[in-house]
């Protein structure tokens, strides 16, 4: 049986509610969802691979199609490596869908049978980015209202 299986790709420094809410609003279009993060050695990380890792599956841990990996490389490259067919983006806004669309025909032209899927953000997240959570976090803010509530 060959399962629907999306890779989310990401940082995840932090993993916000606007991240949480396109993993969940996803899970009917797929078997599988992974949740992938990549890693960067250019990126200046808050928080450890590991750590961003737990902190999403301690999220998710009632989810049997979700499962949370990391990866090195092209994210194409891990989808193929692991048979999933499509990638799963989020959208705020047009520049947004300007960034997502030239990566999607970079890998459609590297790996044709890989599909990305574009899901809009809901409309009370689309002024929250792992940036500006990251700032509040650094400055002592409190960013609990951007970040998803964990069991």
């Amino acid at each position: 049986m060959n399962l629907r299986t999306a890779v989310f790709p990401g940082s995840f420094d932090p993993f916000t509610v606007g991240h949480a809410d396109i993993v969940k609003r996803a899970l009917p279009l797929f078997d599988q969802i992974v949740i992938a993060l990549g890693e960067n050695s250019q990126k200046k990380y808050m928080n450890t691979l590991e750590e961003r890792m737990n902190n999403i599956r301690a999220i998710f841990k009632d989810y049997d199609q979700i499962q949370v990996d990391s990866f090195k490389g092209l994210t194409v490259d891990y989808c193929k490596k692991i048979d999933a067919r499509f990638l799963l983006r989020g959208l705020r806004n047009t520049a947004d869908f300007e960034y997502e669309r030239n990566i999607a025909n970079m890998n459609r032209e590297i790996h044709p049978e890989v599909e990305t899927v574009f899901l809009m953000c809901s409309p009370q997240h689309v002024s929250v980015s792992s940036t500006i959570v990251r700032e509040i976090i650094k400055h002592g803010g409190d960013a609990s209202p951007f970040l998803p509530v964990k069991p």
